[in-house]
């Protein structure tokens, strides 16, 4: 019996060295490196007194919008934006044993592809980095100067993506979903961004809700987090301007289309895509107070949600 015990006690010990030995797989999950429009905040040529803060606090200003999906030792950029040298360095102080393997591009405005010059010789010297882009928009930059010159000396490489057609990167799926917007030299895609455990959809950009194929509301009700188009908060923001032909959904607009819903399916809403107008990007304003008593969220740098 002592025999027995002896032996039985060692296979367990064995046993727990064994699984604690094991490599732990941790979920995969989105870091936002940024959170506004295009331009960033504060905006070039801007001195009007919503952009003073930005010029005098550098904790203040904000890149524009992008995130990384990161899963164990490998990285993925979403957008390429005038900010890349910056998030770069965010993206390695954050996660520096996860090797950048590829960029997701979702239309040509230059908040959103302007980085991958620093992809080229005069800068980083790429080599052959994977650039997932839409047919249109994979023609743009190989068929226009500078960004054909990036294809040209194989600094990056153009992967051809389709229309809710998914492509695997590993643990994680990611599908484009074309949405109606300014397509003056690309389409524009948003992405649907499917982990182990969870599932995302990110849209930077779109024209009013109402012109999309897709109703907002059942779109919440398929994902865990919706991370959707805030460039303006509400009327009257842009002042002499008719906000109602401004070619994005204000947060106002937004949240009325979801008010009805349960708090659970208003908690997976993170605006993101902030013009440097958008009081959204103070988190101490009145409008960022009635987003959260709202039941929503405003994205900030530095968040991560787990797939």
């Amino acid at each position: 019996m002592s025999a027995y015990r002896n032996t039985l006690t060692s296979l367990l010990t064995l046993c727990v060295w064994a699984c604690c030995s094991l490599p732990i797989q941790a979920t995969p999950y989105l870091y936002v490196l940024g959170v506004a429009q295009d331009a960033g905040y504060p905006q070039a040529g801007c001195y009007a007194q919503h952009c003073l803060p930005g010029w005098a606090d550098t904790q203040l200003r904000r890149g524009a919008t992008s995130m990384a999906l990161i899963d164990d030792e490998q990285s993925y950029l979403f957008e390429a934006t005038p900010n890349l040298p910056s998030q770069l360095y965010a993206l390695h102080g954050h996660a520096p044993d996860a090797t950048l393997s590829g960029i997701f591009v979702t239309h040509a405005h230059i908040g959103h592809y302007a980085g991958l010059m620093f992809l080229g010789r005069e800068a980083m010297g790429a080599r052959g980095m994977p650039v997932y882009a839409m047919p249109r928009m994979s023609h743009y930059l190989r068929d226009n100067g500078p960004w054909s010159q990036l294809v040209a000396l194989n600094n990056i490489t153009l992967v051809a993506l389709q229309h809710e057609q998914p492509i695997s990167l590993g643990r994680v799926s990611i599908t484009p979903l074309l949405v109606p917007h300014r397509d003056e030299f690309s389409e524009t895609v948003g992405y649907q961004i499917d982990g182990p455990s969870k599932t995302a959809v990110f849209i930077p950009d779109i024209n009013k809700w109402e012109q999309w194929d897709t109703k907002l509301e059942n779109l919440l009700q398929r994902v865990d987090y919706a991370l959707i188009d805030a460039t303006f908060y509400a009327d009257g923001e842009l002042p002499g301007r008719d906000m109602s032909k401004v070619p994005h959904p204000l947060v106002s607009e937004s949240m009325a289309l979801l008010n009805h819903m349960p708090v659970a399916q208003r908690n997976k809403v993170w605006f993101i895509h902030m013009n440097h107008t958008n009081p959204l990007l103070n988190p101490e304003s009145q409008a960022s107070k009635a987003v959260s008593a709202a039941g929503y969220h405003v994205a900030f740098e530095g968040l991560r949600l787990a797939l």
